[in-house]
């Protein structure tokens, strides 16, 4: 890295880094996964190409930040929505499960989304994300190794320990 390019992020780093965590914070409502996205955004704006073209360096990382909780958040609703369309249909087949169902199977059903939703949100940020990368995209683990530069190694890594939480509080998957 060049000096101009790295003193471009310790300067950044310096005026805006506790700012950064606190916007994404408020965005995602986890200090944990905010340093994470802070920490990857700041990691984008490094790969830059050339950064003097950039007019305004703390708008552009902050926009990165945000299109990056932003992402995470569908993530997290991607996987509320595949979550849902898992529960159990009744023997006739219909749709129109609440209505079917005795109380205690829609109580057992709320309470087993709920633990996945505290299972997930316990997650490191690059755990959940290669988990879910995973179950809800369908991807490889080579695939997800290449979206995350990360080795395919750290993806199981991940993913074992996304299951391993899952299992503890769910009893499933």
């Amino acid at each position: 890295m060049n000096n101009t390019r790295k003193t471009l992020l310790e300067k950044l780093f310096a005026e805006h880094g506790q700012a950064l965590v606190r916007f994404v914070t408020r965005i995602v409502r986890s200090p944990e996964d905010a340093e994470d996205i802070a920490q990857y955004a700041y990691l984008r704006l490094q790969n830059l190409t050339d950064e003097k073209d950039l007019e305004n360096p703390r708008a552009y990382l902050f926009q990165i930040a945000n299109n990056l909780a932003l992402d995470q958040l569908r993530r997290g609703k991607l996987h509320i929505d595949y979550i849902n369309q898992q529960l159990p249909v009744d023997s006739t087949g219909e749709d129109d499960q609440a209505d079917h169902q005795s109380p205690e199977r829609v109580l057992a059903a709320r309470q087993q989304l709920q633990a996945i939703h505290e299972a997930m949100d316990s997650l490191p940020l690059k755990c959940r994300q290669a988990f879910l990368l995973h179950r809800n995209r369908g991807l490889s683990y080579t695939e997800i190794a290449e979206d995350m530069n990360i080795s395919v190694s750290s993806v199981e890594k991940y993913i074992l320990q996304a299951l391993k939480v899952c299992r503890q509080k769910t009893g499933n998957f």
